[in-house]
């Protein structure tokens, strides 16, 4: 084999540690005050560069009472090095950039009424990805459970945000805060003309809204205790026919709030006619790694001073 071919193999082996000793040696004109610039014994800068020219097969410098001088190769090796170094150095930015410059989309299915959640953890991540990468592209589907978790199963979906109603093992959760959701009627509901606080008996035979939608078990179990006289899909259907005045109905206590805070929607019983839902985020388990979503999920992460 010609030697010169195989003295490159070599070279595309060499130890980058080797090659900024010699660096460090040459900009110190010397292996003494080389020693010194980086930290360890005169002898061990001998030993690495005996070996650097071991490796490569020719001498790199002459040193002695005469003081240190590059041989012609020596010089050669030297630009290379600093070519080379340069080049790393570069390929350290491109790579520092890419942890800075976020690029891609997300793609995020949400069950609908959760935007008046006062805990903001949502709203404040996706305010932090669009911080730290300007170039993403967020995509926010609303949906029911159901169909987000078929969504982030199939890919369609990188992430959900779900009541926690069941777990699937093909599933990882990530808790998010707890919903209460209590039984409202409105101001002009016959239940508020009682002078004292309607019995459990009276606010059961009352007309109520079913919510046609999954439930968790403690839901279901205030929810058969009502008169149920209508249906609705959604949370904002209950919300329609509970504020004509005619019907009762559950709705999640921050959704209900702003109508609370109007005086139009009146809470009934909360101590006996409520339910808690705990929301989690879902991913889908052993999911390649994905930096947007990493980020997005970094920035649900409760931190100090942060609302919820």
């Amino acid at each position: 084999m010609d030697r010169g071919i195989e003295r490159l193999g070599q070279i595309s082996d060499i130890d980058l540690r080797l090659l900024r000793v010699f660096r460090a040696v040459v900009d110190a004109a010397g292996f003494t005050p080389a020693a010194a610039t980086l930290g360890i014994s005169r002898s061990a800068v001998s030993i690495h560069m005996g070996e650097l020219e071991t490796r490569l097969g020719f001498t790199l410098c002459q040193r002695g009472r005469s003081g240190f001088v590059l041989t012609a190769e020596g010089e050669a090796v030297d630009q290379a090095a600093r070519r080379l170094i340069a080049h790393l150095q570069s390929f350290r930015n491109e790579v520092n950039a890419l942890h800075r410059d976020l690029r891609g989309e997300l793609n995020i299915g949400i069950t609908d009424n959760l935007v008046t959640l006062p805990e903001m953890r949502i709203t404040d991540a996706l305010a932090e990805l669009k911080d730290r990468g300007p170039n993403v592209h967020t995509n926010i589907h609303m949906m029911p459970p159901g169909n987000i978790e078929s969504a982030v199963l199939d890919g369609r979906l990188h992430v959900g945000v779900t009541p926690a109603l069941s777990r699937l093992t093909a599933l990882d959760y990530i808790p998010l805060y707890t919903e209460q959701t209590l039984l409202y009627c409105a101001a002009a509901h016959p239940l508020v003309a009682y002078d004292r606080t309607p019995t459990a008996e009276q606010i059961e035979a009352a007309d109520a809204v079913l919510p046609a939608y999954p439930l968790s078990d403690d839901a279901q179990t205030v929810v058969d205790r009502l008169n149920h006289t209508a249906t609705a899909s959604e949370r904002e259907g209950i919300a329609f026919l509970v504020l004509t005045g005619r019907y009762i109905g559950l709705l999640p206590e921050h959704y209900a709030q702003r109508w609370v805070n109007e005086g139009r929607l009146i809470a009934l019983r909360p101590e006996v006619f409520a339910y808690a839902i705990d929301y989690h985020t879902i991913t889908r388990s052993g999911r390649r790694p994905n930096r947007v979503l990493d980020t997005f999920l970094d920035g649900l992460v409760d931190k100090p001073g942060q609302n919820g």
